[in-house]
């Protein structure tokens, strides 16, 4: 079970920088090719930068040329809510932190299968890098 944590506005504003609440609370996006994360391939994990919740495994993360990070699944399915997302003209599927509330970015279904990439699944988590934060492997 998942717990979620209940901030004020007044209160994210004050833990998070200009970007990551344009994007978590107001759930805004960066441009591709912008974000500190779209070419990481170290061994770690990402964080919600909202709260800390470890989102995603950097083994599920892959290179979809799209310049946002991309991620096959998240660590675990009970941490990432999803909802209908009817903005822009368009039908999309929002992800979102579970424990925050904290806007990630959205899920697509042309990621790599399983005989593609190790973790495949067929979906895209696309991830704005201002929603997470990489905590690399200990050596």
């Amino acid at each position: 079970m998942v717990t979620r944590i209940e901030l004020t506005d007044e209160q994210w504003r004050e833990q998070l920088t200009p970007e990551q609440y344009r994007v978590l609370r107001g759930k805004g996006t960066e441009r591709a090719f912008t974000g500190e994360y779209w070419n990481t391939d170290q061994p770690g994990v990402y964080r919600c930068a909202g709260c800390g919740t470890q989102l995603y495994t950097s083994e599920a993360k892959f290179d979809s040329g799209c310049g946002w990070p991309s991620f096959t699944r998240g660590a675990d399915d009970e941490l990432i809510d999803t909802e209908t997302d009817r903005t822009l003209f368009m039908v999309r599927t929002e992800i979102m932190c579970a424990a925050c509330g904290g806007h990630l970015g959205h899920v697509f279904d042309d990621g790599p299968s399983a005989g593609q990439h190790a973790e495949g699944t067929g979906m895209r988590h696309c991830v704005n890098s201002a929603s997470i934060v990489f905590e690399p492997a200990e050596s």
